[in-house]
């Protein structure tokens, strides 16, 4: 994955957290901040993959000493306080902190058990809003900051094979929109970014009714954005000061105006979508 060019919104000397940075979206724009001047903190479970991303925001220009590797399991909800520390005393500040962990889901209601809907929430929402919690007493000490979080597309318009995950990321809308209200008065701003299709991992990673991965990769995701191309508007956004980041280039982004202009006939598509799923199975 080259780097993306974010010469035209430079983040210098800014400290950027990022979770979830060993894979997609969390990488890239890990690259991406990397390139255009700040320091960057990759968190993530996996912590080889971790060190790949380091070296090579390394070889692409970026100093030693700006990215930190912060092996973090975000469910560890114990270990966030010295994880927090860790980035304190490393660099002084958290200027942005990125929400970018989780996991999608590609089973129907019916075939699903409950505990997968438990896991969807633990780690799309809860998990998002303890970090948040933890890294949000610093950004007041400092007078500042600015907090987002990676939604979807799936969080503004319900979609088969996702009913935990559109719940999850609808979850992640609400809290973070309602963030925004209570925090602005303390110069912490709040942003959600909205993909659509993008092209990573997440459909080979996504939960099936039993909670084991599908091990496959969607046919939507694989015609979907380019991973780069989607961190580099991330950033242009954030540059820009837009607060609900909207980012993807596929017939699913239409949904969002679709959905509020016609939410009768959304229903139907989407109904449609979902008959379609069910006749493909049958003919697999």
């Amino acid at each position: 994955m080259s780097a993306v060019n974010a010469k035209e919104h430079s983040f210098k000397d800014q400290v950027v957290w990022i979770t979830g940075a060993s894979s997609g979206i969390g990488e890239a724009l890990a690259k991406a901040f990397s390139h255009s001047g700040a320091s960057v903190v990759l968190s993530a479970r996996n912590t080889a993959e971790l060190n790949r991303v380091r070296e090579e925001c390394i070889a692409a220009g970026a100093a030693t000493g700006t990215v930190l590797v912060l092996p973090l399991d975000v469910l560890d909800y114990d270990a966030l306080a010295e994880a927090v520390n860790t980035v304190r005393n490393t660099f002084g500040r958290i200027d942005l902190l990125i929400n970018n962990a989780g996991t999608s889901q590609r089973s129907f209601c019916l075939e699903t058990e409950l505990q997968v809907y438990r896991t969807l929430f633990e780690l799309n929402v809860i998990a998002q809003i303890a970090l948040t919690k933890a890294v949000l007493p610093v950004m007041v000490e400092q007078g500042g900051g600015h907090v987002l979080v990676t939604a979807s597309v799936a969080g503004k318009v319900g979609a088969p094979l996702r009913t935990g995950y559109c719940a999850a990321k609808h979850a992640v809308m609400g809290f973070f929109d309602a963030l925004r209200t209570e925090v602005a008065y303390l110069g912490i701003k709040v942003t959600t970014i909205v993909p659509g299709f993008i092209r990573t991992n997440i459909g080979s990673n996504a939960l099936t009714g039993t909670g084991a991965p599908t091990g496959k990769a969607d046919e939507d995701i694989e015609g979907g954005m380019d991973v780069t191309e989607c961190a580099d508007l991330i950033l242009q956004g954030i540059a820009g000061g837009v607060e609900e980041i909207a980012v993807g280039s596929g017939p699913e982004m239409g949904l969002l105006e679709l959905k509020r202009q016609d939410p009768t006939g959304t229903f139907r598509l989407l109904e449609a979508m979902a008959d379609d799923v069910r006749s493909k199975r049958q003919i697999a």
